[in-house]
Formats: structure tokens, sequence, C-alpha cells
């Protein structure tokens, strides 16, 4: 079996490339948006107060200058990126095994919700029979799309642990292909497409100048992983964020510790971000060459990053979507860097919105 560490130096941006010819077909070029008010708001220092009990109380805030660049995976086929990955680990799982054996024995994988989604629509789409299992508490609009492709959903308890435990009692039963949520080098290759679009779309809107910097959410750390893949022989820094609420943050911990943390039970509001890193996604995100650090906010801060994009932008988002822009508004170390290396001109940033899979009933729980 090939390890991790020998998977990992396989994923290159050539990888990516080619995964993005191989899917292109059946996914969305979704759009890249700016945001001038964000801008404006991002590059106003934060007050005195909210720096109160952090390693910079009673230090001046930082005056950073941001220029974002918004890529809506929240507008991608089923609502987030993972129909990316999913397309791309089933083609090929189909180009390995053949068509036959992949129909005949079905795919089957664990997940909140939005590569339940992503792998019920590829299946649907390539003919291929499968079972998500899902975490009972799941969004019930997940729910409800992933049923939609005709998928058989099994539920299950909150923690990978849980899932991964109903997986094997039904792969047992069917034989079914695991198709795993985020470690898996199909998979790893297929999100970092997201990569390789808003690259091309930034140098359509901005000319030759290189993007400073791309922050996306870390759950699996798949997409994370994928993108820093792509960019892994570019200038552009890559950063990772996550809730800190209940131990969310394990990749930051994991960094700071130097050793990966392997389990993770947490009830954030980031739904999409409750798993621990991957094996493999965690060989790229240790990576300093690759993945220059990983932040975390709170979810507080989640959600006013979340408001912000609801009434600014009038752009749906799901909680997890917006870590990236919270550690931009919220995270005093992250600021200070921008505005440390940005200087005068400041930084552009892409901001990876992953997905949009909400409901009515569930922001308004969130803001009531």
């Amino acid at each position: 079996m090939v390890s991790p560490v020998e998977q990992a130096q396989a994923l290159t941006p050539a990888a990516v490339e080619a995964a993005y010819a191989l899917i292109r077909p059946y996914v969305h070029r979704t759009p890249l948006l700016t945001c001038r008010t964000l801008d404006t708001i991002a590059s106003t220092p934060q007050s005195p107060e909210s720096l109160v009990g952090t390693p910079f109380e009673g230090q001046t805030p930082a005056r950073p200058r941001f220029r974002f660049f918004f890529k809506c995976e929240n507008l991608q086929r089923i609502g987030a990126f993972k129909a990316r990955g999913a397309f791309h680990a089933l083609l090929r799982l189909i180009e390995e095994r053949g068509e036959d054996e992949v129909k005949r024995r079905g795919v089957i994988t664990h997940s909140s919700g939005n590569h339940a989604q992503a792998l019920a629509l590829a299946a649907s789409t390539l003919h291929v029979p499968a079972y998500i299992v899902m975490p009972h508490i799941s969004t019930s609009s997940k729910i409800a799309g992933t049923r939609s492709y005709g998928a058989e959903i099994i539920f299950s308890g909150s923690t990978s642990v849980e899932r991964e435990a109903v997986v094997a009692e039904i792969q047992a039963k069917t034989n079914a292909i695991l198709v795993p949520p985020y470690d898996d080098f199909n998979i790893i290759c297929g999100q970092g497409t997201t990569g390789l679009e808003l690259e091309a779309q930034y140098t359509e809107q901005v000319g030759s100048r290189a993007l400073d910097a791309v922050i996306t959410p870390v759950g699996g750390g798949g997409l994370n992983s994928g993108v820093a893949t792509f960019f892994s022989d570019k200038s552009t820094r890559v950063f990772g964020a996550e809730p800190i609420f209940e131990g969310a943050d394990d990749c930051r911990r994991g960094l700071q510790a130097g050793e990966r943390v392997a389990k993770v039970s947490t009830l954030t509001i980031a739904d999409g971000l409750r798993t621990p890193v991957g094996l493999l996604n965690w060989q790229v995100i240790s990576n300093k060459r690759k993945v220059e650090g990983v932040f975390a906010v709170t979810e507080e801060q989640i959600m006013a990053a979340m408001r912000l994009v609801f009434e600014r932008m009038k752009v749906v988002v799901e909680p997890s979507a917006v870590v990236g822009l919270a550690v931009c508004l919220f995270d005093e170390g992250f600021r200070r860097r921008v505005e440390q290396e940005g200087g005068d001109n400041g930084w552009d940033v892409a901001v990876v919105f992953s997905g949009g899979n909400t409901t009515l009933e569930a922001v308004a729980k969130l803001f009531g």
C-alpha cells in the first residue's frame, strides 16, 4: 500500500490540472466576486476593546489593507465545492476498475451533507448506486438534497468515528466501494481545481499581478490541501481557517504540537468542519512550504462574518464557508501579518466560500 508520504509527493499542480480536464464537463465555473464594502470593513483597525483578553491587548490595532476576491463555491452544483472531488474520484474509479464493477458494487461514503450530496449527484449522473451515511443531526436541506439524487441514506452519530463504524457495517453487507469525503488522492486533486479556476479568474480581472494569498476553510482538509497543491509552485500564500469551538481547531492545534490530532468531537455551527484533518491532507497542510498557517475563530465571529456576507454582498453562505473571512476580519495575528508584509499596497486575498447549504430556519435559529 502506498503511504501518505508517497501519495503526498504525487500531489502536484499537474495532477490538479489533469483533474480539471476530466471534471470540467460536470461542474460549474463559479464566480469570483469582489465587494468594496467588505474591503473597507476589513481594512479598518479593530477597536482596542476587541483585543482585550488576547495576546495583543493594550497594543495599537493593526491597519492592514485587504482587497478581497470571493470564490463562490456556494454556487457550485449541490451548493458546495465538494462536487469537484466527488466527480473526479468517481470518474477515476470507473477508469481504474471498469464501469461494470463500479455499477455492480456501488459506492459508499460518510458526510454531514456536502460530500453526501456531491457523491449522490455524481453517482446519479454516472448511473452508479450510492449509499450515504449521514449524521442524524445533518441540516434538513442537505438530507433532502442527498435523497433527491436517489442515494440510499443511512443515519449515524455525529462524530467521524461513529460515521465510519456504520460505513463498515454497510460495506460488509453490500461490498460497496468507499469514496472517502476528504482523505483521498483523487478527492484532493478534484478540490484543488477550485484554486486553478480562481487563479485564472483573478488574472482575467487584474492582469498579470500575482495573487497574494488564498484562505480556505479546513475540516477534513481536502479543499485546503488541494488548493495548496495547485499553488505549491507559485508565490501565492495559502492559509487555512477553522472554528475554535469545542476543539474544532484540530489542525491549528496539531500544527502547534507538531502532530496530527486524530479525533474531534464538536458541535460547532460550522457543521462541515467537524471532522479531523485526514492523514494525506495532513502531509500537505503540515508542510509550511505549501500552507503557511492555520487560524481559528469563534462562533460569534463566524456569525458576524456570515451576517456581513448576507447583508452586504447579498450572497447565501453556510457558516463553514465564512471562517476564512472571519479570520481576515478578527484574527489580529493574521491582520498584523497582512499589514507588515503588504505595507501600503496591502494584499489581494482570495477567500473561498466553500458552500451555501443552509436553510431559512437554520439562519433564523442562529440570529433569532
